[in-house]
């Protein structure tokens, strides 16, 4: 049998020869994103996995059926990058990794969560300016004293939930399919409003879907409470950054924590150190104090990227050899 990897960067390739070995399996390593013009590469192999971050060009599912392929494994929980209907119309099973570290993107949460209710970035600066004094605009609250919100309690939620409860946090949270685990940690609301309208601190671990793109907007943040700090380690989408500078310019939000951003695309996870970022949105939110941004990286750890690894890969051998698998989403 022989795979091959797109989108393979190096911390991967060690993962990938371990599993290659383990399985008899012969994976080859493609540092690009899989697109028309490489699709013909895939003629000399029997499936792939991929790692893609930009939608795929809608010819593409057609060009990849006709290499014989039955499957696209990708490396990710997320799968919004893909047209679902396309890919069955012509017979392709597409997957994901739906749980390779809750743990790694619960703990960023909480990590940038202490980052913006304690002023550390304000604290940082005003110490590279060798000022060192005590002042009002770097007071802090106790994570004790909080009410969070946890919006969308599965798996990576209801982790985030446990250790801010562990804080001594009150924890309440809101999900259209309440999760039985979760409830040793949290509070339930009857609705997404009455949640947001008590937290203190929201943090976000919804999949991005069709209804609730958007769904933290102007009318979301007019009913929360003044300064009110957020968290989105979820998907860009999800939050109108627009409207979130907006509440940040008028004091209802104090701070925000993102790892992902609505027009992440063309940047995340790229180097631009020598070029010119041209979108006038992130850079505000780049420059501000009271935003901490980073590139989509919450999940980036030894043990995620391990399992995101083979569990892309286990996808695509499951196709190939049973003609389905465990975690197709189509």
């Amino acid at each position: 049998m022989k795979l091959i990897m797109f989108g393979t960067r190096e911390d991967e390739k060690e993962a990938a020869l371990s599993w290659a070995e383990k399985n008899n399996v012969e994976v080859t390593f493609n540092p690009g994103p899989l697109t028309l013009e490489n699709v013909h590469l895939l003629a000399e192999y029997d499936g792939l996995s991929t790692s893609q971050t930009a939608p795929f060009e809608d010819d593409i599912y057609e060009q990849i059926a006709a290499q014989g392929i039955k499957q696209v494994a990708q490396r990710s929980a997320g799968f919004d990058m893909f047209n679902l209907e396309k890919a069955t119309a012509h017979n392709l099973i597409i997957s994901n990794v739906p749980s390779y570290s809750p743990n790694a993107i619960a703990e960023y949460a909480v990590t940038a969560a202490m980052n913006i209710i304690r002023n550390t970035e304000k604290i940082q600066n005003k110490v590279k300016q060798h000022d060192f004094t005590w002042n009002k605009s770097i007071i802090s609250k106790e994570m004790r004293s909080m009410t969070v919100a946890i919006i969308g309690t599965g798996r990576i939620g209801t982790i985030a939930a446990q250790i801010f409860n562990g804080f001594g946090a009150e924890v309440i949270g809101y999900d259209l399919y309440p999760n039985e685990k979760a409830k040793a940690f949290l509070t339930y609301t009857d609705s997404l409003e009455e949640a947001i309208e008590k937290a203190d601190l929201i943090s976000i671990h919804m999949p991005l879907t069709k209804e609730n793109t958007y769904m933290f907007d102007k009318s979301l943040f007019a009913k929360m409470k003044d300064g009110v700090f957020i968290v989105n380690t979820a998907r860009g989408k999800i939050v109108n950054t627009k409207d979130l500078l907006d509440a940040l310019n008028s004091g209802k939000v104090a701070a925000a924590a993102l790892d992902t951003y609505e027009n992440e695309t063309p940047y995340f996870p790229k180097d631009f150190s020598d070029k010119s970022v041209e979108d006038d949105v992130l850079l505000e939110l780049i420059q501000r104090e009271d935003v901490l941004i980073s590139q989509h990286i919450t999940f980036y750890t030894e043990t995620a990227v391990m399992n995101l690894v083979e569990g892309g890969l286990d996808s695509a051998k499951q196709v190939i050899e049973t003609g389905s698998c465990d975690n197709r989403v189509n």
